[in-house]
């Protein structure tokens, strides 16, 4: 093979590289400003003359309109069509359930499940499916979206290893052996791999990753908060109302059997009795959250109730036989922050309301309000006592202008209160979403259309998953501002702006020097040796360019490998198509600079955390192709 000489623009291509990777780890400025900077000055470079192949100018920006960012932008739009049904709320509500609330749990059972997702579609289309979910875990259990969305992510792309079509490179292989196939004898002729052929090699993978995050997790994850959607609005219900009107409350869930003193009696006098509030019944599946203050209590049923654990557990579960659940069941979704909360409403001069009291006017019925508490002026009522000294609920005061409604309130109800002139919604930092539990026949039609365009029809990836985010908004799943909204725009500027940064590696040939160079020091070493160099150096190049560009031109080169060493050449071949999936350390993986901005991640955590789990990917793909190939 004739060596490659290194010339002045692969000298300049290397210093392009080592300037990307200084500012991505200093992060002097933001990583996806990096990305362009180094997009236009190669573009710059290109224009000088002897440069003229760094980059084709009129290509320079074709990152833009490539099959992995149309591809990325895509499934962004289906997953947030998806979670705008409340599919992924539901999702979420399923999880906690079965895992609890703590990372050793739930990292498992997301980590896990994503991973088997990935398998049989793109790990970042099974990345951005759950990245709602657990962005709606992290508000529920106030675990931050940095010690879920990593986990989730490194999974999703070892998963991709579990089957021939879980990545691109894998699913290529085949197609690069048989064109190898064409120029070697007979007896050297290599067959195709079959579908579950790294099923076990993969599956170690995923386990790997699984029990590296739980085991050492909590020294490797960053514990800030990430900046998500629902990072904002996910204050802390508990915290508000004790700080800023000295209610100190929890909220529980309470079950109602058969036979309880309970039964028959009024959720009013219940509430004015004990001084706790009831926002929520459900009797024989009849779930209603922000009941009438008149409403009867029947059994069984569960209440959601608001207030002082000591008052609930020593005035109101021993003496009527109820037991207090240790946590929210049947209302967890209901009462999740990103669902509902508290919130100020503030009744304006000239409203139509004054002068009527909360239970005249069914606050609770017509706009979902519970009210907590009246502030008015300096006074903060939370219960009346008549001339009698008789404690009277709240809903009997007569409301006047001025007044600060201390309500609790579902989100969505909340958000239509906003167009009504007789209240002025005060409290800003929540989710304004309508959700649409009414299009998710349509929302899943479309994400199973697009599976079956993937997995069945040799349609264009990005293609097949334009056509169903297309056909979301069509039907109005989502709007098309909801679209663009959908879509994090830095992680698409970010891909787009490395694309033509990886194409100059292999066009100038300064890919092929680096693998020449490596090689060569291999020269002579134990067969296993040159196979791990070939892995090594399959992850490197991942980093720098992408998996199939790495793939396609290592691969050859595995193959000329293995033949002159006496090795064998598809086993050497799959080496290569495997190690394009260890790809943790910087985030130039789709899946990876999806998840960056959600989480708050900096690159510095990528090395901290993607560095080991590099070390192990190696280790387990290596022995898993000695075991089982």
């Amino acid at each position: 093979m004739e060596a490659t000489i290194l010339t002045f623009e692969m000298m300049v291509v290397l210093g392009l590289l080592a300037f990307t990777v200084f500012l991505f780890v200093s992060e002097i400025i933001r990583i996806d400003l990096a990305a362009i900077l180094v997009m236009v000055i190669l573009g710059g470079l290109s224009t000088l003359p002897g440069l003229e192949s760094l980059s084709n100018r009129a290509e320079l920006f074709s990152g833009f309109s490539s099959n992995a960012v149309i591809s990325i932008i895509a499934v962004m739009i289906i997953g947030a069509g998806l979670d705008k049904t409340g599919l992924m709320s539901k999702v979420a509500t399923l999880i906690l359930k079965r895992g609890g609330t703590t990372e050793a749990r739930i990292i498992p059972i997301v980590s896990g499940t994503v991973g088997v997702i990935s398998s049989f579609m793109q790990n970042v289309g099974a990345a951005a499916l759950f990245l709602p979910v657990i962005s709606r875990i992290s508000a529920r259990t106030e675990i931050p979206m940095s010690r879920l969305a990593m986990p989730m992510g490194f999974c999703a792309i070892l998963g991709g290893t579990i089957t021939m079509v879980g990545s691109s490179p894998l699913i290529l292989l085949n197609d690069l052996l048989t064109s190898a196939n064409r120029t070697l004898p007979a007896d050297q002729q290599m067959q195709p791999f079959g579908l579950f052929s790294v099923t076990p090699i993969g599956l170690m993978l995923v386990l790997t990753g699984v029990l590296y995050f739980v085991l050492l997790g909590r020294w490797v994850l960053p514990s800030q908060r990430g900046r998500g959607a629902d990072a904002g609005a996910a204050r802390s219900m508990q915290n508000y109302v004790e700080n800023t009107y000295g209610l100190r409350a929890d909220m529980f869930e309470v079950r109602v059997p058969e036979g309880s003193l309970l039964i028959g009696q009024k959720l009013a006098d219940i509430m004015v009795a004990h001084h706790l509030y009831i926002l929520g019944t459900s009797y024989r599946g009849h779930k209603v959250i922000a009941p009438m203050a008149d409403t009867e209590i029947e059994a069984p049923a569960r209440l959601a109730v608001l207030g002082l654990r000591r008052v609930l557990h020593d005035e109101f579960s021993e003496p009527y036989g109820l037991e207090i659940l240790p946590e929210l069941d049947v209302f967890a979704d209901d009462f999740a922050a990103t669902e509902s909360g508290v919130a100020e409403v503030v009744i304006p001069p000239g409203s139509s309301v004054i002068g009527q009291s909360p239970m005249e006017l069914r606050l609770r019925q017509t706009h979902g309000l519970s009210i907590l508490c009246i502030h008015r002026g300096e006074e903060t009522m939370s219960h009346v006592e008549t001339e009698d000294h008789v404690a009277t609920h709240i809903g009997v005061v007569p409301l006047q202008a001025g007044d600060t409604l201390v309500v609790h309130v579902q989100w969505e109800r909340l958000t239509r209160l906003k167009s009504d002139q007789d209240f002025v919604v005060v409290t800003s930092d929540f989710p304004q979403e309508e959700l649409r539990p009414h299009k998710v026949n349509w929302a899943l039609g479309f994400f199973l259309m697009t599976l079956c365009l993937i997995l069945f029809t040799d349609l264009l990836l990005s293609l097949a998953l334009l056509a169903g985010a297309v056909g979301m908004i069509l039907l109005r799943v989502l709007s098309i501002d909801e679209a663009y909204e959908a879509v994090s725009w830095s992680t698409v500027f970010l891909l787009a702006s490395l694309i033509p940064v990886g194409m100059a590696v292999q066009n100038t040939g300064t890919a092929a020097w680096i693998a020449e160079q490596i090689l060569s020091l291999l020269d002579g070493w134990p067969l296993w040796s040159l196979q791990a160099g070939l892995a090594v150096l399959a992850t490197i190049f991942t980093l720098v360019m992408s998996n199939v560009g790495a793939t396609v031109l290592l691969v050859p080169l595995a193959i000329s490998i293995a033949i002159s060493a006496g090795g064998d050449p598809a086993v050497f071949a799959l080496t290569v198509a495997i190690s394009t999936s260890n790809s943790f350390l910087i985030p130039t993986h789709q899946v990876n600079a999806l998840i960056m901005g959600p989480a708050g991640y900096r690159v510095v955590d990528f090395l901290r955390s993607g560095g080991i789990m590099t070390v192990l990917f190696l280790i387990v793909s290596m022995v898993g192709l000695t075991l089982f190939i």
